[in-house]
């Protein structure tokens, strides 16, 4: 197995355990009040930038326990250019996640536009952020296992 896909499998799953694990840190801090009150406007706005921060912190630091436990085990250096086959990979995978992203932001939209609450909408927002992070990291191993 290259590099890459064990970087892009320990994406994934670093990126399944931040997300569940920040949402049952969260879930029990849910106001229970009006749908659309200014706490529940407060609570879901902070969810989604905390969530943010947290998320990009810990992929900052998993990528870096992962090239120390890397260059330990197999006495190699991560790779320090991208060819041209990376490059196609990384743009196959950012086109897939942002396609993924785009169809759960226009659902999102679309939930006001039909009078749901505003808790539905920052739900689909947040679920199509994860869904969208997945779906880059599986294209990636994919395309490496596969090819283009």
């Amino acid at each position: 197995m290259t590099y890459q896909e064990k970087k892009s499998i320990v994406s994934l799953i670093s990126t399944i355990l931040i997300f569940v694990v920040y949402c049952l840190y969260r879930y029990p801090e849910y106001p229970e009040e009006a749908l659309n009150s200014k706490e529940t406007l407060h609570y879901w706005g902070s969810f989604v930038l905390v969530l943010t921060l947290v998320s990009i912190a810990a992929h900052i630091v998993i990528s870096i326990i992962f090239n120390i436990v890397f260059r330990m085990t197999t006495r190699e250096k991560e790779p320090t250019f991208a060819d041209e086959l990376d490059k196609r990979i990384d743009l196959l995978a950012f086109r897939n996640s942002f396609a993924v992203f785009v169809i759960g932001f226009l659902l999102a939209m679309g939930s006001l536009v039909i009078d749901q609450p505003s808790k539905v909408m920052f739900i689909i927002l947040i679920g199509s952020g994860f869904l969208s992070d997945v779906t880059g990291s599986l294209s990636r191993l994919y395309h490496y296992r596969r090819g283009v």
